[in-house]
């Protein structure tokens, strides 16, 4: 399916003006509207064998009305004239029902939203057969060296659109391919991930290898004991820690004293080779270029030479601090405020091949899983390795190690960090996908040793 027939903006504009003349019937003239359209196919496979093939497709509407300073919404998944009828009414009689908020804001104005190109035919046009025969090769990786394969291959297009009743019309198609594999040995396991928005530029083949390497360099892992060590952390396992701090980068969670940077913004928290923008423009991002208010993302420099220096702000934030929304606003209504959702970390020069070399003794580490935070303010989170931990010895890989448990600050591991690799567009699986380098990082506090 193309791009213009997902969820043609004529298409948008109907849907709209059922839902205005449905809230004109009710007295009410403000409105605003959030519809979307996708299909997602997913292949998935597991004991070297796809056993699951699946496609869907849907849509769904979500109205917010406006009333006497109140504001609420409904939705729907059915696109029809009655069902768009309904869901309008159900927005307003909801609105009616709420508390006056005297911090609500009128809808927003439309601006110029700068567009960005992310849907191709490449993964649009992905089929169960071109899927298959990915996996294929990927088991080919995996069963010579006795390994087992599981994973998924999908492909997702989308269209989103907002619309409200002072004019806004923003529009946006993105497609969407995700490949993942685990390759399990009897004692060992390897893991990798990835995402592109052009399904062309995914190498399932590449990351079959990397997943299966893993899994055969870690066989009869050793047990180390915890301590701190000097730990070299790949993308992915940079995305899943590091990533559960950005939430806190908002003016909200700042003004309700909920966020780790409530006190400390403008001061340097890291290491002066921390760098971290927010940039939804980046040619490895995704993502609408437009909030849930539909306010155009600008680019935002959060972290420069460690020292924080921007946070963001939805248009309500913005309007109690007297400056302007950056365009990381939720959809209304919600407790959150904002957040940023399109993270670009400064990388450096030096390949993980360099910083294991560098390392006389010290864990190189694949992913991380089962992240959750122990202390809010120091952003001190606890969580394990996963698929592939090794130890390395002299500047060599000298062979798998038992899993771990860390309680790691985050404050302090960004301050101790001392290489970075050069940044990519990384998956993990406790985070979204970012772009982000590797990193080489000394004294990261290792709690435990797991059972596995």
């Amino acid at each position: 399916m193309s791009e213009s027939e997902l969820l043609p903006r004529t298409r948008c504009e109907e849907i709209f003006g059922r839902v205005t003349a449905a809230a004109k019937s009710e007295g009410v003239s403000d409105v605003e509207v959030m519809m979307g359209v996708g299909s997602h196919a997913l292949t998935r496979f597991a004991n070297n064998t796809i056993h699951q093939n699946v496609a869907e497709r849907g849509g769904y509407i979500s109205v917010r009305a406006l009333v006497d300073g109140r504001t609420a919404r409904a939705n729907t998944n059915r696109l029809d004239p009655e069902s768009i009828r309904r869901v309008t009414q159900d927005a307003i009689a909801i609105t009616r029902l709420q508390a006056v908020d005297p911090e609500l804001l009128p809808l927003a104005d439309p601006q110029p939203c700068p567009a960005v190109h992310r849907f191709f035919d490449s993964t649009a046009g992905s089929t169960p057969i071109s899927r298959a025969r990915a996996v294929k090769a990927a088991i080919e990786v995996a069963e010579p060296e006795s390994l087992t394969a599981a994973g998924i291959y999908s492909a997702t297009q989308s269209t989103l659109a907002l619309l409200n009743s002072r004019g806004l019309f923003d529009y946006y198609s993105e497609t969407m391919a995700q490949f993942s594999i685990t390759v399990m040995g009897a004692d060992s396991s390897g893991w990798a991930k990835a995402s592109a928005c052009d399904a062309a530029a995914l190498d399932s083949l590449a990351l079959a290898r990397s997943a299966a390497a893993k899994a055969s360099g870690s066989t009869g892992p050793r047990e180390m004991p915890p301590g701190r060590y000097t730990v070299i952390l790949e993308p992915a396992a940079v995305l899943d820690l590091v990533g559960q701090m950005f939430g806190d980068f908002s003016a909200t969670a700042i003004a309700d004293e909920r966020s780790f940077l409530t006190g400390r913004t403008q001061e340097r928290l890291f290491g002066d080779n921390i760098s971290i923008a927010d940039d939804v423009y980046h040619a490895a991002q995704s993502g609408a270029p437009f909030d849930g208010e539909g306010v155009p993302r600008k680019k935002l420099t959060l972290v420069e030479g460690g020292v924080v220096r921007q946070v963001a702000y939805s248009r309500q934030a913005a309007h109690k601090a007297g400056v302007e929304p950056t365009g990381h606003g939720f959809p209304l209504p919600n407790e959150l405020g904002e957040a940023p959702m399109n993270i670009v970390m400064a990388g450096g020069d030096t390949t993980v091949e360099q910083m294991i070399a560098s390392t006389d003794h010290g864990l190189l580490v694949t992913r991380l899983w089962y992240i959750r935070e122990v202390d809010p303010y120091q952003k001190i989170m606890t969580g394990m390795t996963r698929d592939g931990t090794f130890l390395i010895e002299g500047g060599r890989i000298a062979g798998g190690v038992r899993n771990f448990r860390f309680n790691q600050s985050l404050v302090e591991l960004l301050s101790n960090v001392e290489a970075l690799s050069a940044a990519v567009r990384a998956s993990g699986e406790e985070a979204f996908d970012m772009v982000v380098p590797a990193m080489k990082a000394h004294n990261f506090h290792f709690t435990e040793v797991t059972r596995f």
